[in-house]
């Protein structure tokens, strides 16, 4: 009878054992709860972009990239830091990148580059982690990318090759994300060909690629330029 009954635990306990578990998934994310002001439906004081193209809403782009608080008398940054030329890694020597490279993999490190300028501008001055994070977030979305483009099309600054990469750039084919969902295909892939631009110049041209940076309102550590504006808007603001 003793034996029966241990018989009958065990094979309790093995048909808990070999129940079908969930697999394990390291990069699962999980849903955080509504804080009390998201469940209000209090606004939102992150900086967003929902835009189309107009020369209003390149205003309020070119408002994300004002810094507030820049000292006027910041002193010009030599051109070597540590011993190198520039800020930007150094790119590989490629004298025909359209022959090596497809426009996928030019959108690809042009949207780092991309990112890497908007972070450079709002680090000085110094902001909190998150005003910095949101600020950053709000310039590399596909929908202010586009408005910029726009911007440097209608003030007619790029040249031949330049327009062309931009075509090719477009062409890109991308996946349904829930950015393209969000912006529409038209933005997403306007977008795409500013990224395969600066990826472009990343390789060919830096000087020519912080002339565009620098024109569409980011800051290089190359001049003060954009600082001292900044301090003037400043000043005519207050």
């Amino acid at each position: 009878m003793a034996i029966s009954a241990t018989m009958s635990a065990l094979r309790m306990r093995a048909s808990y054992d070999t129940e079908q578990r969930l697999p394990y998934t390291p990069h699962r994310t999980y849903n955080k709860p509504k804080t009390s002001i998201e469940k209000s439906g209090a606004a939102s004081s992150k900086p967003s972009v929902n835009l189309v193209v107009s020369s209003e809403n390149f205003e309020k782009v070119a408002a994300l990239l004002r810094r507030s608080d820049v000292k006027k008398d910041v002193e010009k940054e030599e051109d070597t830091y540590m011993g190198y030329e520039r800020w930007l890694p150094s790119a590989p020597k490629v004298k025909k990148p359209r022959s090596v490279y497809n426009a996928a993999s030019l959108a690809y490190i042009g949207d780092s580059i991309y990112e890497l300028y908007a972070r450079r501008h709002f680090l000085f001055p110094p902001l909190a982690i998150e005003e910095f994070n949101d600020r950053v977030m709000a310039v590399v979305r596909c929908e202010a990318q586009d408005v910029l483009l726009q911007k440097l099309l209608q003030d007619d600054v790029l040249t031949e090759t330049e327009r062309d990469v931009l075509r090719w750039g477009k062409n890109i084919g991308g996946a349904k994300t829930k950015t393209v969902r969000r912006a529409g295909a038209a933005v997403y892939n306007r977008a795409s060909s500013l990224e395969t631009l600066i990826g472009f110049l990343y390789l060919t041209n830096i000087p020519r690629l912080e002339e565009i940076m620098t024109r569409l309102g980011f800051s290089t550590d190359s001049s003060t330029h954009a600082l001292l504006e900044d301090s003037e808007h400043s000043k005519k603001v207050g």
